[in-house]
């Protein structure tokens, strides 16, 4: 098959080393599925994740990125049981595996989900990471609950434009933070109130709150706990949140490629409550000028490849 292959260690300068080359095909084991690839998405950092080896501690060689993607099921592994060849599906594939940037990938039946059927599969590739990422912050670490009050930083990107369409259905009032282009593009999400982290005394603007969902990391995350009320919490995708409070909670995760979540999500969509957001497509053979602007633009939203 077809694929993008990453030929150096992890880092920046790994976007330079991408080939679009000839690959050997994936084989389906146990539990899996094999899906033709007719879109995928990737994170601009992603590259420099420490994902070199699999699960066992052994070097994996040239890695495929893109950790999500859409496609149609046209294999099964051996005892793998809730799809068929045939079915249109779309999903987030575990990091130590080789991603979506290809022709064919394999990946777990459980990690996969019903391709929402408002949306085609360019929009769907989009999905999976921001939609999980957002889901397992608000809800499985941040508890968000109707009612309460939640600060979304970065609320204009596709991670946090997902978030903020999320708690805005739990029935949260959201605040919608980022540099202050991003303002309309927050409140068109369905944020309630817009903070310019630009501003002096930004963390005073939105007042004492229940939960802080972090997508920015740094100064931004530094001043984060500042906000939040006793018994609330900050949990964030950058990195350890750091806060001599004893009185809130604090929570770094990696979010989880569940299928299950995923169901729930292409409920979402079909519902019309979550709208993905695709920024720019590009043919899977144009990958690296793909990272690469994705990496030195302002692009918002998701960038997408196509088989």
């Amino acid at each position: 098959m077809r694929a993008v292959r990453s030929h150096t260690p992890e880092g920046f300068e790994g976007i330079e080393s991408l080939v679009y080359e000839e690959a050997p095909d994936p084989q389906p084991a146990i539990g899996d599925a094999l899906v033709q690839v007719r879109a995928a998405s990737f994170t601009p950092t992603e590259l420099t994740w420490p994902l070199r080896t699999d699960r066992a501690g052994h070097e994996r060689g040239p890695i495929i990125p893109a950790h999500e993607g859409s496609g149609v099921v046209v294999a099964l592994g051996y005892g793998t049981a809730g799809l068929s060849p045939g079915d249109e599906v779309y999903g987030l594939i575990d990091g130590y595996r080789d991603g979506w940037a290809a022709e064919y990938v394999a990946i777990e039946a459980r990690s996969l989900a019903p391709k929402p059927a408002t949306v085609d599969f360019v929009e769907a590739a989009a999905i999976p990471q921001a939609g999980l990422t957002s889901w397992q912050a608000l809800f499985d670490h941040g508890h968000l609950e109707s009612g309460q009050t939640v600060v979304i930083h970065g609320a204009g990107s596709g991670v946090g434009a997902v978030g903020v369409q999320l708690a805005r259905w739990a029935g949260a009032h959201v605040v919608g933070t980022g540099r202050a282009s991003a303002r309309q593009r927050a409140l068109d999400f369905g944020a309630d109130e817009f903070v310019d982290l630009e501003q002096d005394g930004w963390e005073k603007a939105a007042g004492q709150v229940d939960l802080v969902y972090d997508a920015i990391g740094g100064d931004v995350l530094a001043r984060s706990p500042a906000m939040v009320k006793p018994g609330g919490a900050v949990v964030s995708v950058m990195a350890p949140p750091q806060t001599d409070r004893d009185d809130i909670r604090t929570v770094h995760f990696v979010r989880d490629a569940n299928g299950a979540q995923l169901r729930e999500i292409t409920r979402l969509v079909d519902e019309g409550i979550v709208r993905p957001q695709v920024g720019a497509v590009y043919p899977l053979a144009e990958a690296r000028e793909a990272f690469m602007a994705k990496s030195a633009q302002h692009i918002p939203g998701k960038v997408v490849l196509t088989t």
